[in-house]
C-alpha cells in the first residue's frame, strides 16, 4: 500500500481538532472521513473499509478504547490513538484493546503524519507471490514469511499491523534473543522505557494467538537478561 491513496477515518469529538486534522491529511495526499463520537465511527464502518482509523479515546458516551476493543472483534485495520492522558498504564490499556501506537496531545500535525504512515509501511504486503511460500511451523500454527500470514488449519489467524511487523522481525531471525530495545526500533519507535513496555504489551497479545498455554510459551519465548526469542519446531 502506497500512503498516499490510504483511506483514514479520524474520529473526535472537537469539532474544531476533527476539521484541522481533515484538512492537513487531506493536503497530504489521503482520502479521509471523521466521525464526531464511536456511534457515528460504527456507522462509517459499517458501511465503508478504512485503511487506518485515528481514535481519541476521551470522548463522551464510548470512549476510545472500548471502541478499539469492539472494532478489534472483527477487524485488524491498524488504530492509532490520540489522548491527552500522560499515564503509561492508560496507554498500556489502549495497546491491550488492540491499538497499533497511541500519541499524547498536544502533539505537531507533522508527528502525526509520521507515525501514520510508519503505519501504514508496517502493514503486511498481500500481494500474490510468484515464488513458493516459505513457512514456519509453530505447533499447529504456520507461518507464511513471504505473505506475512499466520493460518491455524485452515483459518487464517488475524494478525494488527503491529503484530504482523513483530511475525516479520522474529521470522527473519529465528531461534535469537532480540531485546526489547532492538524490537522498538525494528518497529520505528522513540526510544525509551514507555515504548519497551508496549512491547511488552504486544507480545503478550501475539502469544494468545501463537501458544496454546500463553504463561508458559513454547515458541516466542522470554530469554532472561536478552529478550524474546521465536523458536519455530
Amino acid at each position: 500500500m502506497s500512503d498516499g491513496d490510504a483511506h483514514l477515518l479520524i474520529v473526535d469529538d472537537d469539532e474544531r481538532i476533527r476539521g484541522l486534522l481533515q484538512k492537513f491529511l487531506m493536503r497530504n495526499g489521503f482520502l479521509v472521513s471523521a466521525a464526531r463520537d464511536a456511534a457515528h465511527a460504527r456507522r462509517l464502518l459499517a458501511g465503508l473499509d478504512f485503511d487506518m482509523l485515528v481514535l481519541d479515546v476521551m470522548m463522551p458516551g464510548e470512549d476510545g478504547v472500548s471502541l478499539t476493543r469492539g472494532v478489534r472483534e472483527t477487524s485488524t485495520v491498524p488504530i492509532l490513538l490520540l489522548t491527552a492522558r500522560s499515564e503509561t498504564e492508560d496507554r498500556i490499556k489502549g495497546l491491550e484493546a488492540g491499538a497499533d501506537d497511541y500519541l499524547a496531545k498536544p502533539f505537531e500535525p507533522k508527528e502525526l503524519l509520521l507515525r501514520i504512515n510508519a503505519i501504514l509501511r508496517r502493514m503486511p504486503d498481500v500481494n500474490p507471490q510468484e515464488t513458493a511460500p516459505k513457512l514456519l511451523t509453530l505447533g499447529d500454527i504456520r507461518y507464511d514469511i513471504e505473505r506475512g500470514e499466520m493460518w491455524q488449519g485452515e483459518e487464517l489467524v488475524r494478525l494488527t499491523a503491529t503484530e504482523a511487523q513483530l511475525m516479520r522481525i522474529f521470522s527473519a531471525k529465528p531461534g535469537e534473543a532480540l531485546s526489547r530495545s532492538t524490537l522498538v526500533e525494528e518497529l520505528g519507535r522513540d526510544k525509551g522505557q514507555a515504548q519497551e513496555r508496549a512491547v511488552d504489551v504486544q507480545i503478550t497479545r501475539l502469544r494468545r494467538k501463537l501458544e496454546t498455554d500463553p504463561k508458559q510459551p513454547r515458541y516466542l519465548q522470554t530469554v532472561r537478561g536478552s529478550g524474546y526469542m521465536l523458536a519455530p519446531d
